[in-house]
């Protein structure tokens, strides 16, 4: 009895370590604050609370558990309701959502920071260098197989070699993935 208790356990321990895999998100407050500590680029999901594809980005991409991996390892994931609230310090500015209509159905307005990283669609994923600059943003959905590319891209400082179009499809075309499709 006590063999299969103990059995039991260890496969109840199994599955919730394997559930909890997830990514570290966090405020973009506390990736900068973080980053004075311990330089570290910045991954940055811009979402909102409408939208279909961010919300699919959160239940398919962000779940995969390479993506999870990689993300906590190479970056401070932060996660950010670009129509929320939030008061986000960002080189010495306070943003802010001052129009924000709370119990607004749908869209709401958009919050000054996001407007200040020119995000023009959701979901956006905007990447920062270890000392907050923004790098550049993707626009809208992506597999955790193409958003592979842009991870290691970033996190290798590959995207500073790519200047040009031609560089980047070169890049693309000799990059191989290694995500899994779970």
């Amino acid at each position: 009895m006590k063999k299969i208790i103990i059995a039991l356990f260890l496969a109840v321990v199994g599955t919730m370590s394997m559930q909890a895999q997830e990514i570290e998100w966090m405020t973009m407050n506390e990736a900068l604050a973080a980053q004075k500590k311990d330089p570290k680029k910045i991954f940055m999901d811009a979402y909102t609370d409408w939208c279909g594809p961010c919300k699919l980005l959160d239940k398919k991409t962000f779940r995969n558990k390479d993506v999870v991996t990689y993300v906590n390892k190479n970056f401070y994931p932060v996660k950010f309701n670009a129509e929320g609230t939030e008061e986000i310090v960002y080189n010495d500015f306070t943003y802010t959502n001052p129009n924000y209509q709370p119990g607004k159905k749908g869209r709401n307005s958009q919050h000054f920071f996001a407007n200040a990283l020119k995000i023009s669609g959701y979901p956006s994923m905007v990447f920062f260098d270890e000392e907050g600059n923004v790098i550049a943003p993707v626009v809208g959905y992506r597999t955790p197989q193409q958003l592979e590319i842009y991870l290691k891209m970033v996190a290798t400082d590959a995207y500073k070699n790519i200047k040009t179009e031609k560089a980047w499809n070169e890049y693309e075309s000799s990059f191989v993935g290694t995500f899994s499709n779970d």
